[in-house]
């Protein structure tokens, strides 16, 4: 049976120069921030990290760097998703050569799978040529691709040999309670809502992938660390404050992604632009989200 991964997994974003080319300079100081915010993994060039706005070059750099500066000292998955079949598997070969612990996968999403058994076959070839652990990354709100992951588990079950489980970035928690018992607990189910943490402790998560665990890891720690000793009321009180934080951001006209990236510019890591077709952040919004940030004391939990 694989590892379960326990904690917080960093979804990063992928730091770029003012020209929109790759700043692979910055990403070891990127990491450095995370461990000393006690963040144990990253899952690189997923949805935070604009993994298909990046050519499949750009992303193998991507991962040789993280594995230069954080193979050994951080749990590494990279996300290895693709339209082509063929640079999917690409990617995934290289994740194996470079020493990465996992690799994760979204589904195509021009030419949709049809049934769950496309969607096996899918995953299996792309597996394969990882011979890593592999998770299925099921994000339906990006991708358009809603199957039930209690399905999809127990049609690849016997399929895919190195099956670790699914990233579950979704809403649809009694999918994700059913995911969680598959095959007596078997699966790896990692956690991707990180507004909504607190209901996946609830039914059982042990791991957890997300975006603003970059910036304030901190306040889900306490979250787990309430939820732990039984603490339902300060748990929840903890959650909320999540709530108002990814609330602030989502109220920032160019986005959710570009506006929670600016907030490590604020935190000293400034991680640079956006690819188009999103849009960044302008100065005047900008400032609008660090004043919505100062109200709700954001800087009180954020990260240092």
């Amino acid at each position: 049976m694989h590892r379960h991964i326990e904690g917080f997994v960093a979804a990063p974003f992928t730091p770029m120069n003012a020209d929109g080319t790759v700043n692979l300079d910055i990403i070891e100081q990127q990491a450095r921030f995370l461990q000393r915010n006690n963040v144990g993994g990253v899952f690189i060039c997923g949805t935070t990290g604009e993994g298909l706005s990046l050519t499949t070059a750009e992303r193998m750099q991507i991962m040789t760097r993280w594995a230069e500066v954080a193979g050994g000292k951080m749990t590494l998955i990279a996300h290895v998703g693709h339209n082509s079949i063929v640079e999917a598997r690409s990617l995934a070969a290289g994740s194996r050569l470079l020493g990465f612990d996992a690799v994760g996968a979204i589904p195509p999403v021009f030419y949709k799978p049809r049934s769950v058994d496309e969607l096996v076959a899918w995953c299996a070839d792309i597996a394969a040529a990882a011979d890593l652990p592999f998770y299925y990354y099921h994000t339906p709100s990006m991708t358009g691709v809603d199957f039930a992951m209690a399905d999809f588990l127990n049609a690849a079950k016997d399929k895919i040999s190195n099956l670790a489980g699914v990233k579950f970035t979704y809403e649809n928690l009694a999918d994700y309670a059913a995911c969680l018992a598959a095959d007596d607990g078997r699966f790896d189910i990692l956690f991707g809502r990180d507004e909504i943490l607190l209901a996946g402790l609830a039914l059982g998560a042990k791991g957890a992938v997300g975006s603003t665990y970059n910036f304030v890891a901190g306040l889900y720690t306490e979250i787990i660390d309430a939820f732990a000793k039984g603490d339902l009321k300060t748990a929840q009180t903890l959650q909320n404050k999540s709530i108002r934080i990814i609330n602030a951001i989502a109220q920032t006209p160019c986005g959710f992604l570009p506006a929670a990236k600016s907030i490590l510019k604020m935190l000293d890591l400034d991680l640079g632009p956006v690819r188009r077709p999103l849009q960044n952040i302008t100065e005047a919004d900008y400032n609008a989200l660090r004043t919505r940030l100062e109200k709700i004391n954001f800087f009180n939990h954020a990260a240092k």
